[in-house]
């Protein structure tokens, strides 16, 4: 019986800033990861992490060694046989639930420790993260969502319905992720950062290895921003999908008149047009935008907002965190949300392992939740892939299933040591 014995915890920061990778509207940061793993008594270890953009890192990982107890002493067995009241352990702690409630810094931390054990039952079973959900009964994947707060969104009933009626057809899904893989875009051309000679470079080789959807940086000025998705758009030509992300730099009426400026080129989706919270805000965009989508959903904090952002109809692309969220049981809970309301999910990545993360999560959808591949991208980042034991692949613009047991979030122990901070190599030279 796998028994989680101890918990360790690491400050993982990448220098990305130097460079201007992660650039944006209003971010300019050194990518990081709360890291934590899990040892158990039969040599089995589970990986999780959340992301940071650098200073504050130290603050999740105190949040999550603040957290471990919920978990450490527990077997997988009893967190299996009980896993909505093991995930309230962490995320409604009776004394730490009052720095949230389910949101920020101890949601985040919750989710490092929810997806470490996630990791964990997946190489338990021998199987990737995304085969272990896709071939779960359907009663016991009903059984690890919390509906509290949103069943006048979804009922237990229906979100059982909607995985049953996923069943149907799942094998000859999956032989087209076999043969395809699953569509992706990159942001990895157009951060706010670069200069326009290498967003052109950057674009043109994108294009040329297969990207047919690329993602770029406004919210500067608005003549900076055209300018900068004119360039992409010459290099992609008219029928090659352009996204754009405002980061929430944008009021209500600002958003509304720059992108009818943007409008030219044809945009795809503004993502985060403005505060992330303002629902009401992105309804009104939403409805002044049209046809042009409006995606938001990487820095929602919790089940509840998604589903005040659906029922409201303020998206037309929802975008799933796999670690702002507390974990795959909340991930759950979001893209049964999106099924019951027709709308697609492209997960947001990037950043550190995001990319790893999320692929899992937009393959299970597929399979079991959305059964659609319509309007259905997973955004990749060229950033940082080297340092997981099993990254990410991708061939011509899609992604490829991933093989090896777990949830792909397992750092090499020589990139843990290299880039801890402050003691690290790279932060003491």
């Amino acid at each position: 019986m796998t028994k989680i014995i101890a918990a360790e915890v690491h400050d993982v920061r990448f220098p990305t800033a130097a460079a201007g990778d992660g650039s944006d509207a209003i971010n300019r940061g050194d990518y990081s990861a709360s890291y934590v793993e899990l040892k158990t008594d039969d040599g089995l270890t589970g990986a999780g992490f959340t992301f940071t953009n650098g200073r504050g890192n130290e603050i999740t990982c105190a949040a999550i060694t603040a957290l471990q107890h919920h978990v450490v002493g527990r077997t997988l067995a009893e967190i299996v046989a009980e896993p909505v009241a093991f995930w309230r352990s962490l995320t409604a702690d009776v004394q730490l639930r009052w720095l949230g409630p389910e949101k920020g810094v101890i949601h985040m931390a919750a989710g490092a420790l929810v997806n470490a054990v996630w990791d964990l039952r997946a190489k338990a079973a021998g199987v990737p993260l995304w085969r272990l959900l896709a071939e779960m009964p359907s009663e016991e994947l009903v059984r690890t969502v919390d509906f509290h707060h949103i069943t006048d969104a979804i009922t237990p009933a229906e979100a059982l319905e909607i995985l049953e009626r996923g069943r149907e057809g799942l094998a000859d899904r999956l032989a087209v992720l076999e043969s395809d893989g699953f569509p992706s875009y990159t942001t990895s051309v157009g951060w706010l950062g670069y200069p326009d000679d290498k967003v052109r470079a950057l674009t043109r080789t994108a294009y040329e290895q297969g990207w047919r959807a690329m993602k770029m940086k406004v919210g500067g000025p608005i003549d900076d921003d055209l300018r900068r998705a004119r360039i992409i758009r010459a290099e992609i030509g008219p029928d090659a999908l352009l996204m754009m992300d405002a980061n929430q730099v944008w009021d209500v009426d600002e958003a509304i008149a720059n992108m009818a400026v943007l409008a030219e080129v044809n945009p795809y989706w503004i993502e985060e047009p403005t505060h992330a919270d303002d629902v009401l805000g992105h309804a009104r965009i939403a409805r002044a935008v049209a046809p042009v989508r409006v995606a938001t959903g990487e820095v929602a904090a919790n089940r509840v907002i998604f589903k005040q952002l659906l029922q409201a109809e303020a998206i037309g692309v929802m975008q799933i965190d796999a670690c702002r969220v507390a974990g795959v049981n909340e991930v759950l809970a979001e893209l049964l949300l999106a099924a019951k309301f027709g709308v697609p999910v492209c997960p947001h990545a990037g950043g550190v392992g995001l990319c790893e993360y999320v692929q899992h999560l937009a393959i299970f959808d597929y399979l079991r939740v959305g059964t659609s591949l319509d309007g259905r991208m997973v955004e990749y980042v060229d950033h940082l892939h080297e340092h997981f034991v099993d990254p990410v692949r991708t061939k011509h613009g899609r992604y490829l299933l991933p093989e090896q047991p777990g949830y792909s979030t397992t750092l090499h122990p020589e990139s843990i040591a290299e880039y801890a901070f402050p003691d690290g190599p790279v932060w003491r030279a």
